[in-house]
């Protein structure tokens, strides 16, 4: 007797090529920390039924920062950095005294969480470039009138 397929059970799955790979690591998390707080807040996570088709799930970037975890590359101030300004959905700014340390913590994530997304296929594009804390930024200055 032939086993048959039940249609209403069947996961829908799609090409790889018609998925759009973030541009870089962080897109990928902010990406990631939009649908866990959307799925925390009760929303059914669909494959497919995004803006654009993602060549992952938001897990398999939790996943590789798990890993890098386990191999100590980073530690829980690095992903609770990552948690706060993920949910927020924004970077932390350098320029602010205060979130200084966080922007140091967040760009050394970024750095590890970068090649093991890369290696997946989930990011494509340029190379990640921090600048160099001796840095000086140019800042745009208005004298007072």
């Amino acid at each position: 007797m032939a086993a048959t397929l039940r249609t209403s059970s069947a996961p829908v799955l799609s090409s790889l090529a018609k998925a759009e790979p973030f541009r870089s690591a962080e897109d990928a998390w902010f990406w990631t920390m939009a649908a866990l707080t959307a799925r925390r807040d009760g929303a059914r996570i669909v494959a497919g039924a995004g803006k654009a088709q993602r060549p992952c799930e938001p897990d398999d970037v939790v996943k590789c920062l798990d890993r890098l975890y386990r191999q100590r590359r980073i530690d829980m101030n690095h992903a609770r950095i990552l948690r706060i300004w993920g949910e927020r959905g924004e970077a932390p700014n350098p320029r602010y005294q205060r979130e200084a340390a966080d922007w140091r913590l967040w760009t050394e994530a970024m750095q590890r969480l970068d090649w093991p997304l890369r290696v997946k296929g989930i990011v494509v594009g340029p190379e990640m470039v921090v600048p160099d804390e001796n840095t000086v930024v140019a800042l745009s200055f208005r004298p007072a009138e």
